[in-house]
């Protein structure tokens, strides 16, 4: 088991601080047992019940118990959900409201709780680090939202899950259950019931509690109102219907659980501010959870009932008109099946709408075309019916959506250029020529073929995907070429998330930025000195909206990836450093800027023109850093946006870091996108050119392997000793045959 390094606390309730249980003096004997009836009536005033509820009621049930007087209760994440209301109940069956979110992770599955409640009954938080395999415990909760239970078992085993560890216990744990306590024979907390086996109902797992004792030391708060926001969709954008769950993460619009209208319907509204012309284009890129659901465009709509609908529904694509809110007036335009529609798979929806007729594409065919003139302009946006979810990305309203047609030279040209990429003709001809030779080898020519031909569509794979790498790279250094003070570093971190991820809608997340700077201009409490508005951005996203650093792996390229830092509000010094520095900048702030300290990344201020420089550290919610000495100017002078972008990148590569050959070949995939990525923003970035090529080199690239060996002789890198430049030069020569 990993384990966080053993701290002693000797902390009581006093001042509302978590009771954890101290270290035992050697000798001393321990704390005598209790029976599971002491246990239970000791705890039970302690335990919790938690719901959350949306639009159709109670969507959620799990248990939770009391960590501080003051109002604190742990639960697990996966309870509270993500923008859902939620409801604490003590065993007197009294009801609190929640106030705030005080602090979540989602990898660790763990939520602590604040309620508008003081003088509740804590319990002791024990050690977790001491447990041993066979060790008796006790487990509480609510299972199926009924009165408080408890079971007694023994701890199976320590074992990681998804790398992290977590307690395996022989005790039954029942829905409801997550997020009650898992307790020794003393009362003491050991851990948060989680979940339970797949294999049997009696084998369940508990989140340790000093993970628990984390999210206490290092909380993320989040208000109530802010929190009801996480994860939905932009008010701005889109405007939902007809209940059901709407959210949004990584560019990818999800709903879920059945809409209010009749057979589940639920809509969501795209720019409910506009409204459409008489003639336009719609479309959307929608993947079906089950081919049972029915899920697509909607379009036309009057902001009620009354609107087309043209989805894929039981393997089958459909144009319906609605009428109103009964099915009794809605009428089924055009159904069938296609080849062209993928079940199972991410299908572009495509509408073409003017005076006369209503025309229907999936993934670029038409499919449906139909005169029907009942509706025009209104709205465009998203349907769904019926239980299954759906996702939708990619959705576009303009004039002509339609892919534009490759001329044919330029198409002849890329065909040539494909086909020198796949195939090697005289490997291919003798084969040809060999297999001819007896009749009976004609299915074995079929296999080969065949065989070709799957080689080709992994090259041809690789291939789109370097086109997609290589495209993005050229737009991040052309942005980085312009004049320092017109770089849109948000837009250039969004490119570097982009780079891995080619469905990232980028103007989408550039908008959700901007939304911040209006709210926070907005605010009657923003002063625009420096000192003041560095408070006020302090408080805002790590007091209201829960920005923190990383608390589980740092090593996640999420924390990386600027768009999910936006959307999880978790990330890493570097881009928690992004979102602070150009919020300021975009506000008109002056003085605010990155500083790359040495293994850190913090934000540097001058509260006024030729103060020294203050330190932020964001990774520790925007805490002031004070070192023991001033530090030198040399080491607090800000960082250009060049220098951030390449932090970032970095970042993304840090992992795939290491001397040894065996870790550089089995990361060579990994490793080469990123180190590109790097020299095209910094060709003199001479430890990443020797890096790559030793990438090169282990690849089979000799080609390639050599011209970066060359360029490092020809540009040797500072303080290279001479023997490593005559190795180098041994080895471009060794190279050269």
């Amino acid at each position: 088991m990993r384990c966080l390094p053993r701290l002693v606390f000797f902390v009581t309730v006093l001042h509302g601080l978590p009771v954890f249980y101290p270290a035992q003096t050697p000798g001393k004997k321990p704390p005598a047992t209790k029976s599971v009836a002491e246990i239970a009536a000791l705890i039970r005033p302690s335990l919790v019940k938690i719901t959350q509820s949306g639009r159709e009621g109670i969507d959620g049930i799990g248990s939770g118990f009391v960590i501080r007087e003051d109002g604190l209760v742990a639960t697990n994440k996966h309870v509270i959900g993500e923008a859902r209301n939620i409801e604490v109940e003590t065993s007197d069956g009294a009801k609190h409201k929640v106030t705030e979110v005080f602090s979540s992770d989602v990898h660790l599955d763990l939520a602590i709780l604040r309620v508008a409640k003081k003088g509740l009954k804590p319990l002791v938080l024990g050690d977790s680090d001491k447990i041993e395999q066979g060790d008796p415990i006790v487990a509480m909760g609510n299972p199926e939202g009924l009165a408080f239970s408890v079971v007694e078992g023994v701890v199976s085993a320590m074992r990681d899950i998804e790398d992290i560890p977590m307690i395996q216990v022989a005790v039954p744990i029942e829905r409801g259950n997550s997020g009650g306590p898992l307790l020794d024979r003393q009362g003491r907390v050991l851990g948060v019931l989680t979940l339970k086996a797949q294999r049997t109902e009696n084998l369940g797992f508990s989140m340790p509690v000093n993970q628990l004792k984390r999210l206490l030391e290092k909380p993320n708060p989040v208000p109530m109102e802010r929190w009801l926001t996480i994860g939905v969709l932009d008010p701005k954008m889109w405007k939902p219907l007809l209940g059901a769950q709407w959210t949004q993460h990584a560019g990818v619009v999800r709903s879920e659980i059945m809409g209010a209208g009749f057979g589940g319907r639920t809509l969501c509204i795209w720019e409910p501010d506009k409204k459409l012309p008489s003639a336009f284009e719609a479309s959307v890129s929608v993947k079906l959870e089950e081919e049972s659901g029915a899920a697509g465009l909607m379009f036309c709509s009057d902001g009620l009932d009354k609107h087309y609908g043209f989805y894929p529904t039981a393997g089958k694509v459909r144009l319906t008109r609605f009428d109103g809110a009964s099915v009794f007036s809605w009428t089924v335009l055009q159904e069938l099946a296609t080849d062209a529609y993928r079940p199972g798979d991410w299908n572009q929806l495509r509408v073409r709408v003017d005076a006369g007729k209503i025309q229907c594409f999936v993934n670029g065919r038409s499919v449906i075309e139909v005169e029907d003139t009942g509706l025009r302009g209104g709205h465009a946006g998203l349907c769904r019916f019926r239980a299954p979810a759906a996702e939708f990305k990619s959705f576009r309203i303009g004039s002509d959506l339609a892919e534009k047609p490759i001329a044919p030279e330029q198409a002849r040209r890329i065909r040539e250029t494909l086909d020198l990429y796949l195939t090697d003709n005289e490997t291919r001809k003798k084969a040809i020529e060999k297999l001819l030779t007896d009749p009976a080898a004609v299915k074995r020519l079929v296999a080969e073929q065949r065989r070709t031909f799957e080689q080709n569509a992994i090259a041809l794979r690789k291939l789109e995907q370097d086109i997609h790498r290589r495209s993005v790279t050229r737009d991040l250094v052309k942005e980085l070429g312009k004049p320092e003070r017109n770089i849109d570093v948000v837009r250039c971190a969004l490119l570097v998330s982009k780079h891995d991820n080619p469905e990232i809608d980028i103007e989408q997340y550039r908008r959700s930025f901007s939304n911040m700077v209006d709210e926070l201009r907005s605010d009657p409490d923003i002063i625009l000195d420096t000192q003041s508005a560095v408070r006020r951005l302090s408080k805002y996203l790590f007091e209201e909206n829960g920005f923190h650093g990383s608390r589980h792996d740092r090593n996640s390229k999420s924390n990386s990836y600027f768009n999910e830092v936006l959307e999880d509000r978790e990330g890493l010094p570097i881009t928690l450093s992004i979102v602070f520095v150009e919020l300021a900048a975009r506000l008109g702030v002056k003085d605010v800027f990155g500083v790359p300290v040495p293994g850190h990344f913090m934000v540097g201020y001058r509260p006024k023109a030729g103060m020294p420089t203050r330190l932020l550290d964001v990774f520790e919610g925007g805490k002031e850093y004070m070192p023991d000495e001033p530090l030198p100017d040399e080491l607090v002078s800000p960082a250009n946006a060049r220098d951030i972008i390449m932090h970032v990148v970095r970042s993304l590569h840090g992992t795939l870091h290491d001397d040894s050959a065996d870790f550089v070949e089995e990361h060579t995939a990994s490793c080469l996108p990123y180190l590109d990525l790097i020299l095209a923003i910094d060709p003199d970035a001479g430890g990443e050119r020797i890096s790559r090529a030793r990438v090169r080199e282990i690849s089979g690239d000799r080609e390639g392997a050599r011209e970066d060996i060359g360029w490092l002789i020809e540009h040797p890198p500072e303080n290279l000793p001479e023997e490593a430049l005559m190795g180098l030069q041994r080895l471009y020569e060794s190279l050269g045959g």
